[in-house]
Formats: structure tokens, sequence, C-alpha cells
């Protein structure tokens, strides 16, 4: 297989990842979005224009799955990640726990937080009427979704890109930053577990 090919396989391998971890965390957006439509227009085109907002949703996505390929590619050509995807680091992990822990406490983790658990306050600040309105909503929400996701999602990569227990977690993990009471202090929680993880697995590995 090509370079070029393992990187195209490597692009649809992220982009079922995102759009399997994102879509159950986005749907109270999307319940949203429909029922605003729904009351300004009395059902006419809602589902065409969900269908939009959700395209200009996942558009996001699917760039920040290229980049992901092209991440793992680099780490892969530098011998990083093992032929099962999995990182060949202590240090290496380690890092990327702290660095993904972190981020969980930093303003710009917070800000997008809110605006992922306040869906009615930016349909009504942002709403654009349209096809292109919606695919814009849609793409706007999707960059401030992956501002507030894109640590989580590099965490494959300490423990393995397809380990399903990893892909699973970081779902819940997303369902209760973004939907549960508190899901402020849950962010703030798993970024001081992450972290302290991160810390033991260095201490760990240096003193092998």
């Amino acid at each position: 297989m090509t370079m070029r090919q393992d990187v195209v396989s490597l692009f649809a391998m992220w982009t079922v990842m995102m759009v399997a971890m994102m879509l159950p965390s986005t749907l109270p957006f999307v319940f949203a979005f429909s029922k605003e439509q729904r009351r300004r227009q009395e059902q006419k085109g809602t589902i065409a224009l969900t269908a939009f907002f959700l395209a200009g949703y996942a558009a996001v996505w699917v760039a920040f799955s290229a980049g992901c390929a092209a991440v793992q590619q680099f780490l892969h050509d530098r011998a990083l990640l093992s032929p099962r995807m999995a990182s060949t680091s202590v240090v290496f992990s380690a890092c990327l726990l702290m660095a993904v822990g972190a981020y969980q406490w930093t303003p710009m983790k917070n800000a997008c937080l809110h605006h992922c658990r306040t869906p009615f306050a930016f349909l009504l600040g942002k709403w654009r009427e349209g096809r292109s309105g919606a695919a814009r909503m849609g793409a706007e929400h999707g960059m401030i979704c992956v501002g507030c996701c894109w640590m989580l999602m590099l965490l494959p990569f300490a423990a393995g890109v397809m380990d399903l227990r990893w892909m699973a977690g970081i779902t819940a993990l997303l369902m209760l930053e973004k939907a549960a009471p508190g899901g402020e202090w849950v962010s703030r929680i798993a970024g001081a577990v992450l972290t302290t993880a991160g810390t033991g697995v260095l201490w760990w590995g240096l003193a092998r």
C-alpha cells in the first residue's frame, strides 16, 4: 500500500470515528435547531434545513479528521506509533495525557463548553435564514465544538487509535460535559484525572 493510500485509509477511519463520537453529544444542538426552525417557519422545510445544519457541522469534523490522519501518518513515520496504532513512547503518552488534562482547565475550553451547553443562546444570537444560513450555523457550531473537544480527540494516540474502550470513554465524557448538570466540573475533574495519570505514567516510564 502506498503512502497516499495509507493516508486516505486513515482519513476514512478518522472520519467514521469522529461521526460516531461526536454525533451523540451534538444531538441536543440539532434538536434545538429543529425546534427553533419549526417555531419560525411552522415546520416548512425543517427536515431539509436541519440536514444542511448537520452537513455544515460534519464538514468541520471531516476537515479535522484529515488533520488527524496526517498527524497519525507523521507519528507512524517517526516510529512513535506501532503497527497497531498505539504509542511506542511512554514519554509521548505521558506528555499527551498531561497536555489534554491541562487543556480541560483553560479559558478556551470553558468558553467553548459553555457554547455547547447553551444551544438556544447561540441559535438566537446567530440565526440565519435559508439553506446556506443553516449550513453556516452548523459550521460555526462545529468550529466551536472542535475548540471544545480537539485535545480529547488526540487521546487515542496514547493508547491505540482503534481501542474501542477509549472511544466509548471519550464519547461518554463528551456527553456528560455537554449535557449533564455540572458538566463544567465534570470537564475539570476529568482534566485533573488525566494530568495525574500522565504524571504517573511519566514517573513509571522514567523509573524503569
